[in-house]
């Protein structure tokens, strides 16, 4: 039976961390969002507080990559140093 596309089940651990990150576009999409969805509209984080609620997040001990990938697919915005982030709406 084929994964449906906004199934990222089994890209999740049974606590719903992130056991890796999927190659293909659309699931890699679904799982960033999912990620994204642990942080707060209208709030500015620091860097460190990204990478600790990405670390509670994920049990592959990458978070500058899943950090990068959010900005990057317009998930997150950040100031131009890297130093503040704030989920996009």
């Amino acid at each position: 039976m084929a994964l449906a596309s906004n199934d990222i089940s089994k890209y999740l651990d049974s606590r719903g961390r992130v056991t890796k990150l999927p190659k293909k576009v659309e699931p890699r999409q679904a799982v960033l969002s999912h990620l994204a969805s642990k942080f707060e509209h209208d709030k500015t984080y620091r860097e460190s507080e990204v990478d600790k609620i990405l670390q509670e997040w994920h049990t592959f001990g990458d978070w500058p990559l899943l950090r990068r990938e959010l900005y990057e697919h317009g998930f997150f915005e950040r100031r131009p140093d890297g130093s503040e982030y704030q989920r996009k709406k």
